[in-house]
């Protein structure tokens, strides 16, 4: 039973034992109107009460549940990393489905933004990193624009070497860090 019908029933059940309270007596016609008026806006200040609960349990008007892709687990928008091969800022193919939802996303949500914030591994000089980092976050950018995200929604920065996830000199560490993550930025 939703809270409405909750409600509905709540009310009807306290004007049914209201008047069965009182003694009877023949109501003008002016009165019976005003009852009526009476619980039309009480079960109206309940139907609202009801819709504010369920907006702030985050249901719509439907009862399903109404959430930001963003916080969904199981949708390609909350994977936010791009990894990349050794010293290349080619993206690999498997990140191009994820990175045209989020492109998707973007272009849907006008007041969305992202930071791109490219990485590298320790190998490489930290100007070359640097430079790296900026062609890898540049190269999600392009794609992103290209499914729809608008400039203005992209910021990129490249942080090179210098925020590692990862912190072994093995392969699989240096892999781990040669990424870019793309990050939303608060909305107001």
């Amino acid at each position: 039973m939703n809270a409405f019908t909750r409600w509905a029933l709540i009310l009807s059940l306290t004007v049914l034992v209201a008047a069965c309270a009182q003694p009877k007596r023949d109501a003008t016609e002016a009165e019976q109107r005003a009852a009526a008026e009476a619980a039309a806006a009480q079960v109206a200040a309940a139907q609202e009460q009801a819709r504010r609960e369920a907006e702030a349990r985050g249901l719509g008007p439907d009862g399903q549940l109404r959430a930001d892709p963003l916080d969904d687990p199981e949708s390609p928008l909350a994977t936010r990393l791009v990894y990349f091969d050794f010293d290349r800022d080619t993206i690999l193919p498997e990140f191009i489905p994820m990175l045209e939802a989020h492109a998707r996303y973007l272009s849907q949500n006008g007041g969305a933004r992202m930071r791109l914030e490219g990485h590298t591994d320790e190998r490489g000089t930290r100007e070359y990193n640097l430079a790296l980092g900026e062609r890898r976050a540049q190269a999600v950018r392009r794609l992103m624009n290209l499914n729809g995200a608008r400039e203005d929604q992209l910021d990129v920065i490249s942080y090179g070497e210098e925020m590692p996830v990862a912190f072994t000199q093995t392969e699989a560490s240096w892999a781990r860090n040669r990424r870019v993550e793309l990050v939303y930025e608060v909305r107001r």
